[in-house]
């Protein structure tokens, strides 16, 4: 799969490949991130915080929802619950990221994910994403 496929670019584009595509009822669907030093999440060793891997959850989740990169960018992270972030990744360190669909209320869905780097999980938790333009609001 090329790199246009995929619903963000440098410097926020954090999935790599699509490693599984998620059955019909989407109950498991996986990517693989390579983490490099020269990265805008990473300028160093590792990514700066364990939160990113909630956006690269939701950017999971929205691409193997979507099933294409047009789609999957009129998507964006809504929310997060339940995280629990273990370490940030590090540099040269290649991560698998799991999600599954856990429940949907019209534009919003609710996706549980894994990061599991080289050495175990690094993060758990759902995200919310929103499906389609960001809305704008006029003070």
């Amino acid at each position: 799969m090329t790199t246009a496929a995929f619903p963000h670019a440098y410097p926020f584009r954090f999935v790599d490949t699509v490693a599984q595509r998620p059955d019909a009822a989407f109950q498991g669907g996986r990517v693989r991130v390579r983490v490099t030093g020269n990265a805008r999440a990473s300028m160093g060793e590792g990514w700066q915080s364990p939160l990113l891997l909630a956006e690269a959850i939701a950017q999971a989740a929205l691409l193997l929802e979507a099933g294409d990169a047009a789609a999957a960018r009129r998507g964006y992270l809504a929310g997060i619950q339940e995280m629990t972030l273990e370490r940030a990744p590090r540099a040269g360190e290649t991560l698998e990221i799991a999600v599954r669909l856990h429940a949907s209320f019209g534009p919003v869905f609710r996706f549980d994910g894994e990061v599991h780097g080289e050495d175990g999980i690094l993060a758990r938790g759902s995200v919310l994403v929103r499906k389609g333009e960001a809305e704008v609001v006029e003070p």
